[in-house]
Protein backbone atom coordinates (compact mmCIF):
# COMPACT_ATOMS: atom_id res chain seq x y z
CA UNK A 1 0.00 0.00 0.00
CA UNK A 2 1.33 3.43 -1.04
CA UNK A 3 2.89 5.74 1.80
CA UNK A 4 -0.05 8.64 1.30
CA UNK A 5 -2.86 5.81 1.92
CA UNK A 6 -0.77 4.94 4.98
CA UNK A 7 -0.64 8.05 5.91
CA UNK A 8 -4.02 8.80 5.67
CA UNK A 9 -5.26 5.51 7.90
CA UNK A 10 -2.87 6.38 10.80
CA UNK A 11 -3.66 9.91 11.19
CA UNK A 12 -0.26 11.54 10.91
CA UNK A 13 -1.07 14.29 8.19
CA UNK A 14 -4.36 16.36 8.50
CA UNK A 15 -4.14 17.20 4.72
CA UNK A 16 -3.62 15.39 1.43
CA UNK A 17 -3.91 17.14 -1.82
CA UNK A 18 -4.99 14.79 -4.71
CA UNK A 19 -6.70 17.10 -7.38
CA UNK A 20 -6.93 14.40 -9.89
CA UNK A 21 -9.19 12.14 -7.70
CA UNK A 22 -12.96 12.74 -7.13
CA UNK A 23 -14.52 12.41 -3.87
CA UNK A 24 -16.63 9.15 -4.76
CA UNK A 25 -13.54 7.71 -6.09
CA UNK A 26 -11.45 8.52 -2.94
CA UNK A 27 -14.49 7.09 -0.94
CA UNK A 28 -13.93 3.46 -2.81
CA UNK A 29 -10.21 4.01 -2.75
CA UNK A 30 -10.58 4.46 1.22
CA UNK A 31 -13.27 1.53 1.68
CA UNK A 32 -10.79 -0.43 -0.18
CA UNK A 33 -7.88 0.02 1.77
CA UNK A 34 -10.03 -0.51 4.98
CA UNK A 35 -11.16 -3.70 3.79
CA UNK A 36 -7.36 -4.55 2.78
CA UNK A 37 -6.25 -4.09 6.25
CA UNK A 38 -8.79 -6.65 7.39
CA UNK A 39 -8.70 -9.05 4.70
CA UNK A 40 -5.76 -9.20 2.15
CA UNK A 41 -6.79 -10.03 -1.50
CA UNK A 42 -5.16 -13.08 -2.71
CA UNK A 43 -3.16 -12.40 -5.09
CA UNK A 44 -4.05 -12.62 -8.67
CA UNK A 45 -2.82 -15.16 -11.11
CA UNK A 46 -1.41 -14.30 -14.42
CA UNK A 47 -1.93 -14.92 -17.02
CA UNK A 48 -5.87 -14.17 -16.72
CA UNK A 49 -8.15 -17.31 -17.82
CA UNK A 50 -11.42 -16.63 -16.43
CA UNK A 51 -13.82 -13.95 -18.12
CA UNK A 52 -15.23 -13.62 -14.33
CA UNK A 53 -13.57 -11.31 -11.73
CA UNK A 54 -15.46 -14.01 -9.04
CA UNK A 55 -12.82 -16.30 -9.88
CA UNK A 56 -9.89 -14.65 -9.38
CA UNK A 57 -10.26 -13.04 -6.01
CA UNK A 58 -12.49 -13.41 -3.04
CA UNK A 59 -16.46 -12.92 -2.95
CA UNK A 60 -16.06 -9.19 -1.36
CA UNK A 61 -13.23 -7.86 -3.75
CA UNK A 62 -15.25 -8.99 -7.14
CA UNK A 63 -18.38 -7.75 -5.52
CA UNK A 64 -16.51 -3.77 -4.51
CA UNK A 65 -15.31 -3.80 -8.74
CA UNK A 66 -18.79 -4.78 -9.73
CA UNK A 67 -19.24 -1.39 -11.23
CA UNK A 68 -20.37 1.10 -14.12
CA UNK A 69 -17.20 1.20 -16.31
CA UNK A 70 -16.68 4.50 -15.81
CA UNK A 71 -16.36 4.77 -11.69
CA UNK A 72 -14.35 1.08 -12.43
CA UNK A 73 -11.84 3.11 -14.81
CA UNK A 74 -11.75 5.92 -12.31
CA UNK A 75 -10.85 3.95 -9.95
CA UNK A 76 -7.93 1.95 -11.83
CA UNK A 77 -6.42 5.66 -12.79
CA UNK A 78 -6.78 6.90 -8.88
CA UNK A 79 -4.80 3.34 -7.78
CA UNK A 80 -2.41 4.30 -10.50
CA UNK A 81 -1.74 7.45 -9.34
CA UNK A 82 -1.85 7.24 -5.70
CA UNK A 83 0.53 3.83 -6.41
CA UNK A 84 -1.43 1.05 -4.60
CA UNK A 85 -0.97 -1.70 -5.92
CA UNK A 86 -3.55 -4.24 -5.15
CA UNK A 87 -5.91 -1.67 -6.18
CA UNK A 88 -4.18 -1.44 -9.33
CA UNK A 89 -3.94 -5.38 -9.96
CA UNK A 90 -7.95 -5.80 -9.17
CA UNK A 91 -9.23 -3.10 -11.48
CA UNK A 92 -6.59 -3.82 -14.25
CA UNK A 93 -7.59 -7.80 -14.04
CA UNK A 94 -11.44 -6.69 -13.92
CA UNK A 95 -11.21 -4.74 -17.35
CA UNK A 96 -8.61 -7.91 -18.59
CA UNK A 97 -12.21 -10.23 -17.72
CA UNK A 98 -14.14 -7.68 -19.67
CA UNK A 99 -12.09 -7.69 -22.90
CA UNK A 100 -11.38 -11.53 -22.84
CA UNK A 101 -12.40 -13.45 -25.89
CA UNK A 102 -13.71 -10.45 -27.39
CA UNK A 103 -13.15 -9.18 -30.77
CA UNK A 104 -11.47 -5.55 -31.85
CA UNK A 105 -15.22 -4.72 -32.41
CA UNK A 106 -17.30 -5.94 -29.22
CA UNK A 107 -13.56 -4.50 -26.93
CA UNK A 108 -14.31 -0.63 -29.34
CA UNK A 109 -18.37 -0.98 -28.37
CA UNK A 110 -17.36 -1.90 -24.67
CA UNK A 111 -14.69 1.42 -24.78
CA UNK A 112 -17.21 3.31 -26.62
CA UNK A 113 -14.80 3.14 -29.46
CA UNK A 114 -15.00 4.32 -32.89
CA UNK A 115 -12.58 2.70 -35.46
CA UNK A 116 -10.77 5.15 -37.25
CA UNK A 117 -8.99 2.81 -39.16
CA UNK A 118 -9.42 2.54 -42.98
CA UNK A 119 -10.27 -0.55 -44.47
CA UNK A 120 -7.20 -1.32 -45.76
CA UNK A 121 -5.11 0.35 -42.63
CA UNK A 122 -6.99 -2.74 -40.49
CA UNK A 123 -6.11 -5.50 -42.62
CA UNK A 124 -2.51 -4.48 -42.64
CA UNK A 125 -2.61 -4.12 -38.62
CA UNK A 126 -4.31 -7.91 -38.72
CA UNK A 127 -1.63 -9.20 -40.51
CA UNK A 128 1.23 -7.86 -39.16
CA UNK A 129 -0.41 -8.93 -35.58
CA UNK A 130 -1.71 -12.33 -36.93
CA UNK A 131 0.56 -14.26 -33.93
CA UNK A 132 -2.08 -12.67 -31.66
CA UNK A 133 -5.09 -14.25 -33.01
CA UNK A 134 -3.10 -17.91 -33.45
CA UNK A 135 -1.83 -17.56 -29.98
Amino acid sequence: MSELIKTMMDGTNSEIRLPDVKKTVLQKVIEFCEHHVKEPMNEIKRPIESRNPMDLVQQWYADFVDLDKVLLFELLLAANHMDIKPLLDLTAATVACMIKGKTPEEIRAIFYLSNDFSPEEEAEVREQNRWIEEA
